[in-house]
């Protein structure tokens, strides 16, 4: 690049000789052509060390440099596509924990759900069953009562018809007599308290 540049500049300079002799009267040392030689020394000399310090020492910093970032942008790129591609397999990692976590905990649910009802079901059965149980076992026992509540029923009042009499009359009566009249008035009035 710097050569061409040389290059355009020595021709155009001697396009322009006249120019350069014409101007040469007028006093300018850099247009004389016996100073030329020397400046153009100069030139090579100030162009060729600005090329090698250029060329040798700071363009391969900056090319150094370009690179380096280059490839830093380059493993960012993939250290971030990569992150992505980890946060996306995590994303779904973490829907399918979810998923099944719901679909578990739907089925944990319906089955503790059935498991209370069939509890519920097995004590509602068994409390109707003793409810059962009871009631059939006060029915006997009410069957049993009436049974017996006559035969009680006329000892009581024979007892106590024996001990008022004998505290009215202040002798002790047959408790036969006594009895043949309870059970006289427990027949007559039986049908009415007793259902029989």
């Amino acid at each position: 690049m710097i050569k061409k540049y040389f290059f355009q500049l020595v021709f155009l300079n001697l396009f322009f000789s006249k120019e350069v002799y014409a101007a040469e009267s007028g006093g300018m040392p850099q247009l004389n052509p016996e100073f030329w030689i020397s400046q153009i020394f100069w030139l090579i000399l100030t162009f060729g060390i600005l090329y090698i310090v250029l060329s040798k020492l700071i363009l391969p910093k900056i090319s150094a440099n370009l690179e380096l970032r280059k490839s830093q942008i380059q493993e960012n790129i993939e250290a971030a596509e990569k992150q992505r591609e980890d946060s996306e397999s995590k994303l779904k990692e973490y829907e399918k924990i979810i998923s099944e976590s719901k679909f578990e905990a739907k089925n944990i649910f319906k089955e503790t759900r059935e498991k209370a009802l069939k509890e519920i079901n097995v004590k509602r059965e068994s409390l109707e069953q003793q409810i059962d149980e009871e009631i059939k076992k006060a029915e006997k026992e009410i069957n049993e009562l009436k049974k017996t509540a006559p035969k009680k029923i006329n000892q009581i009042a024979i007892e106590t018809s024996s001990e008022i009499l004998k505290n009215l009359i202040g002798t002790e009566i047959n408790n036969s007599s006594i009895s043949a009249i309870v059970d006289d008035l427990s027949k007559k009035n039986g049908d009415k308290y007793y259902g029989n």
